[in-house]
């Protein structure tokens, strides 16, 4: 719940703090999303999921964004805006990854006990 107190605070912050320009908020961003990989995480597999999903989210979102699915106001890589990547996916990713993980082992605790209980 911490992981994802953290990313909604991040979401926050982005949408109310006030930045000079977007490089100043992706840098910030970037910052934010790693010190949450490495409060909650920590894991080379979660860093390489984060990195992967940003690329991945990113590629996509430019594909639409080309295709006229939708636009940015001012745009400043490519066709998207370069904090885009930081928040919405390497946050997102990790988090997600953290709350696949907890599920997984509760699944896995759950099993256990009915087995036990047999």
């Amino acid at each position: 719940m911490q992981c994802v107190a953290v990313f909604v605070g991040i979401n926050h912050a982005s949408a109310k703090v006030d930045f000079d320009n977007n490089i100043q908020l992706s840098l910030t961003l970037a910052a934010l999303s790693i010190g949450l990989w490495w409060t909650f995480d920590r894991s080379r597999s979660g860093f390489g999921l984060g990195v992967g999903i940003a690329f991945l989210a990113t590629v996509v979102t430019q594909l639409l964004v080309y295709n006229g699915v939708y636009q940015y106001i001012s745009p400043d890589f490519l066709y998207v805006c370069s904090w885009l990547s930081c928040i919405f996916f390497f946050a997102g990713g990790i988090t997600m990854g953290n709350i696949g993980r907890q599920l997984a082992m509760y699944e896995c605790k759950v099993i256990a006990e009915k087995s036990h209980q047999e």
